[in-house]
């Protein structure tokens, strides 16, 4: 019952634009650090984003700096990362994770998503 489920993904151009949505579904993410993660074709799982319960502290890859923003609204239940000037690089399986405190891991990790494809090919 306790699940987390990622929409919004899709195909976009290089340059393009996707939010994600990241909802809590049997719990409340009130008390929760939320990360999204994602995994491209044949590569490891990688952190892309973290965001404290609050809201007030947010951390970001490098490689996403300037480009992403992870945002929350906890009267929703809802986390939401805005993807903007979207690359190649950047196509893979988004997923997002709840982990209580501190912020999610690959190996540490209380929930996550079943994950969204995002597509970013002309």
């Amino acid at each position: 019952q306790l699940q987390l489920v990622e929409s919004g993904g899709g195909l976009v151009q290089p340059g393009g634009s996707l939010r994600l949505s990241c909802a809590a579904s049997g719990f409340t993410l009130n008390y929760y650090t939320i990360g999204w993660f994602r995994r491209a074709p044949g590569k490891e799982l990688e952190g892309v984003s973290c965001i404290s319960s609050s809201g007030d502290s947010i951390n970001y890859a490098d490689s996403v700096k300037g480009r992403f923003t992870i945002s929350r609204d906890n009267a929703k239940n809802t986390v939401y990362l805005q993807m903007n000037s979207l690359k190649p690089e950047d196509t893979a399986v988004y997923y997002c994770a709840a982990r209580s405190i501190r912020c999610p891991t690959v190996v540490a990790t209380n929930y996550w998503g079943q994950g969204t494809q995002v597509t970013v090919s002309s």
